[in-house]
């Protein structure tokens, strides 16, 4: 029994090592889209901000006009679709969140928003949550 407990001792301190030793950190930012004029404009700076840290978690959080880069069919003034860079940045992790009391108060339907984004009841508090309880940074392109 004794020989158990000596062999044993090295495999416990081990354990408690391993327990104690921190999981690596993980760059958590959540892009605030509250304008639809610069739309494109925040998609570029998500694209470059993943080509330089490739292992962000990026969610993105759009409500009031900023919703409508998110909507079927929209297109930035230049006439290029949003979709194809959504569904880009979707492709590469990026979490996209529409605000549901945007919606309502809008009068669009649920049917209207990209198949790539998230409904959460409100914006704000989806940023709040993120921020406050899960760590996230901010930033409002």
């Amino acid at each position: 029994m004794k020989l158990f407990r000596i062999l044993m001792l090295p495999l416990l301190l081990l354990c408690a090592q391993a327990s104690h030793a921190e999981a690596p950190r993980v760059e958590k930012v959540v892009y605030h889209f509250s304008e639809s004029g610069n739309a494109m404009g925040g998609l570029r700076n998500i694209r470059n901000h993943l080509d330089a840290s490739p292992n962000a978690q990026i969610v993105v959080v759009a409500l009031g006009a900023g919703i409508d880069f998110l909507l079927e069919g929209e297109k930035d003034k230049n006439g290029n679709p949003y979709e194809v860079v959504v569904q880009e940045l979707a492709a590469r992790h990026v979490q996209f969140r529409v605000c549901n009391n945007t919606l309502k108060a809008r009068g669009i339907g649920k049917d209207k928003v990209l198949p790539e984004a998230t409904i959460v009841p409100s914006g704000v508090a989806e940023i709040s949550r993120l921020q406050a309880l899960e760590g996230y940074a901010y930033i409002k392109p």
